[in-house]
């Protein structure tokens, strides 16, 4: 796929470091801090400022109902490049439940999945990435407060645990969640192979043990090494978030150089956590001040060799953002209880990229 503006960039950033030419900047060698947002003129312009040239798709990107498009999916690309972003991976969006919960149907979903992935390959597009939650653990959220006042992310698994099943989901065991993962990767890893797309699972975040009376396939790393198991290709992929891994009590670089030495990380999630209790009691916190070796991932990323995108995401709530959302008419941004908005995302991208530069720099 063509980098837009990839001329104007500067050496790799080992090349740079090799030759002390600053500043040391992304390459086609190097990772790529990407983002979410650049829909309009305005959000485009917040995007570069800040010198992401890459984007995440979704709403602004190829239409959820599937099957995706080709015609949309290269137009979505193309109106990326022509502001100077690369429309690197898109969300699937949770439109295939039978899939998910093994009901009929799921064939016609799976075969409308596969049609996805083709005209994602046609087109151009990278990265397709998803998620296969039996239930989205969000009720043990909560909102907590860190140095002079920062929106920080609370989760205590105390707050869910025991809801019942919802009707529209049911209760479904982990063996059964891998019947249905396995099912379904069968399916279409093949055909991400053959039209030069990697599929990027998202873990289950939070991790909780059950969620809604449902197993997570993907709330263990041990989960995370199974699924890239049951069909061996870079195609079969997973979103790697270092926050995720250390919420399980993970040494995420550890992990990381387990999934990056073996090409399977297709996306990388960067964000920051303090934990009390693995899988059930943390706070989402500024990338400064958790207990994830942001370095470390990083340097580890580079040592690995891995030249895809990495999002620093889950940004912080800043009383500029609150005050900002105040004279919007609006209420909190970010998604979650604690997050933030654009003075959050701008923290985020700033320290990212000052861990790439020292990493670099220090080669």
């Amino acid at each position: 796929m063509q980098v837009a503006g990839a001329t104007a960039f500067a050496p790799p950033f080992a090349a740079a470091a090799a030759t002390s030419q600053w500043p040391i900047v992304e390459g086609p060698n190097t990772p790529k801090i990407c983002l979410g947002g650049g829909r309009d003129e305005a959000g485009i312009r917040r995007v570069k400022q800040l010198g992401v040239n890459y984007v995440l798709g979704g709403a602004a990107g190829p239409a959820a109902s599937l099957p995706w498009q080709e015609a949309s999916i290269r137009a979505a690309i193309e109106s990326a490049k022509a502001n100077g972003l690369v429309l690197y991976n898109s969300m699937l969006e949770n439109s295939f439940p039978n899939t998910i919960y093994g009901r009929p149907g799921r064939d016609e979903e799976i075969e409308k999945i596969r049609q996805t992935i083709r005209a994602a390959g046609k087109a151009g597009l990278p990265v397709i990435e998803y998620n296969f939650y039996a239930h989205r653990a969000m009720e043990g959220y909560f909102e907590e407060t860190g140095r002079a006042g920062l929106g920080h992310t609370g989760f205590d698994y105390e707050k869910m645990k025991g809801l019942p099943p919802l009707p529209e989901e049911g209760a479904h065991s982990l063996d059964e969640m891998w019947n249905h993962m396995t099912y379904f990767l069968k399916a279409v890893i093949p055909v991400a192979e053959e039209s030069g797309v990697r599929m990027a699972l998202h873990p289950n975040d939070p991790p909780a043990p059950i969620s809604r009376g449902s197993g997570q396939i993907m709330g263990t790393v041990a989960g995370w090494k199974k699924l890239i198991s049951i069909v061996d290709s870079p195609s079969n992929g997973i979103t790697f978030d270092c926050g995720v891994a250390r919420e399980m009590g993970e040494d995420p670089v550890e992990v990381c150089r387990y999934f990056g030495s073996r090409d399977r990380i297709n996306h990388m999630h960067y964000r920051n956590v303090h934990v009390m209790k693995p899988y059930e009691r943390y706070t989402e916190v500024a990338f400064d001040e958790g207990q994830v070796d942001m370095f470390g991932v990083m340097r580890e990323l580079v040592r690995q060799k891995y030249t895809r995108t990495i999002y620093p995401e889950h940004p912080r709530m800043f009383d500029y953002d609150r005050e900002y959302n105040k004279l919007q008419g609006g209420g909190r941004s970010g998604g979650y209880p604690g997050g933030g908005g654009y003075t959050g995302t701008v923290f985020n991208v700033a320290y990212a990229r000052a861990m790439m530069q020292a990493v670099y720099a220090s080669m």
